[in-house]
């Protein structure tokens, strides 16, 4: 659950500032992309703990109107669900800390016989690690095993092995992730570049860092392409990268090229900016003119 406050600023460390407006909203990285992906089209599989408590219980409500297949949505009996406090500036800006609660206890040995023969017969397996990385580490594992793309959208960002690197179909770093992972400052496109480069040389297929307002950098099969962001006015970035990663997915798991697939998914990320909150500012597939997607630039 997302508790957001909205401020003219994000308060520097030891001030107090007063907000313009307080409200909740359902969040979490996992339940924000798989929202993505149901109403942008897509059939979704949704494997997460919650906590036995009614931000859990409410969770698997909305879910379930979403049409999202909940039955490998585990509980915990000892841990609250997790909540996320978010503060956003006048500008849209946010900054965020979570409490990851349940989704810091779902460990490969909860995972059943048949959540696994779930993972192996989809096609694509989109992680976040806002769960453990030793499940995210044992899940690329597995899928890549069974010929299925894995996507690691590599947030909240803490370090990463080798072996999980080599076992992605894709990464989706924002700026700040990309730094952390390659040891680049990410201030220019050409400083992308760079950062891209070293990522893919650790093993990863495809790299796909968001840029925020300038869009997104892909290096694929050794190539550069700039998809630029379409121009909008924001009022809360909370959830743009979510979307953009469940946009993503739906649109490769229809075939489209990853170039394609990454206009989508700035096309939708760009839509949720313009709206307040995170699950409530996920667009839906009928709202995308695919006709007026901006084309990748190579660089």
């Amino acid at each position: 659950m997302d508790m957001v406050v909205n401020t003219d600023r994000i308060p520097e460390p030891g001030e107090t500032i007063l907000a313009n407006k307080f409200f909740m909203n359902p969040g979490g990285k996992g339940a924000n992309q798989a929202v993505a992906v149901a109403r942008l089209g897509g059939q979704i599989t949704f494997i997460t703990k919650i906590g036995n408590d009614v931000f859990g219980h409410q969770s698997i409500q909305l879910f379930d109107d979403e049409g999202i297949d909940t039955k490998y949505i585990l509980s915990d009996s000892e841990l609250p669900s997790g909540v996320a406090l978010i503060t956003v500036d006048k500008h849209g800006e946010n900054s965020i800390v979570v409490a990851p609660g349940a989704n810091g206890n779902l460990h490969p040995s909860h995972l059943s016989e048949s959540v696994l023969n779930e993972i192996a017969n989809s096609k694509i397996l989109l992680l976040q690690l806002e769960i453990p990385v030793e499940t995210v580490t044992f899940l690329a594992d597995y899928a890549s095993s069974h010929g299925v793309k894995v996507i690691l959208n590599p947030a909240p960002m803490t370090e990463v092995s080798p072996e999980l690197l080599q076992k992605l179909y894709a990464i989706t770093p924002n700026k700040t992730e990309a730094e952390i992972l390659s040891g680049v400052k990410v201030k220019s496109i050409d400083s992308a570049k760079k950062a891209a480069r070293i990522i893919c040389e650790k093993g990863v297929h495809n790299v796909i860092i968001t840029l925020g307002s300038q869009g997104a950098l892909i290096y694929e099969a050794g190539k550069f392409t700039l998809v630029e962001a379409e121009k909008v006015q924001a009022i809360d970035t909370t959830a743009a990268g979510d979307v953009f990663n469940g946009a993503l997915v739906v649109s490769l798991s229809q075939g489209k090229s990853l170039v394609n697939a990454t206009r989508f998914a700035c096309q939708a990320a760009a839509i949720s900016v313009t709206r307040n909150g995170a699950q409530s500012s996920i667009p839906y597939r009928n709202e995308i003119l695919i006709e007026h997607l901006p084309l990748g630039n190579s660089l």
